[in-house]
């Protein structure tokens, strides 16, 4: 990215070459950090959890805890005493509370894609919340960019 560049607005469903990078999308060509992609399929229909889709992800690890909430981990565990999870976006808004909570209000067939940042990249962006990661969801329903 060249710098004094804005960066391109975030769309709800970048095309096939384009990867969400925090609040844009960039070309896969000109992006130089750890990315991992999944769209939705046709063959994704019979998924009932968000979580489900998030396990075929490489690089992030999703761990049930017996109290029915879920663990996401990128890249492993970084801290011995701090928070492990990654920062979770819906939709440009970064989600609050429980991750397992904020991934059991979103319907599967509702997400048009999700974007895993694993390297330092997503701090530029986030700051310390971007530290251990981003995992970016985008729904079909998201508000659409604004035109002249």
């Amino acid at each position: 990215m060249a710098c004094g560049r804005a960066p391109n607005r975030q769309s709800p469903a970048p095309k096939d070459a384009e990867v969400s990078v925090g609040y844009g999308t960039e070309s896969t060509q000109q992006v130089t950090g750890s990315i991992a992609s999944l769209r939705p399929e046709e063959s994704d229909a019979g998924v009932t959890q968000v979580v489900q889709m998030l396990e075929r992800l490489p690089g992030l690890t999703v761990t049930h805890l017996p109290n029915g909430d879920v663990s996401l981990r990128i890249r492993g565990t970084r801290s011995l005493y701090g928070d492990n999870e990654p920062l979770l976006v819906i939709d440009g808004v970064p989600a609050q509370g429980a991750i397992g909570a904020a991934l059991a209000g979103i319907v599967p067939s509702d997400i048009a894609r999700i974007d895993v940042l694993k390297d330092a990249g997503a701090t530029a962006i986030y700051g310390v919340r971007g530290a251990n990661g981003v995992v970016l969801i985008t729904t079909k329903r998201a508000p659409r960019e604004k035109r002249p």
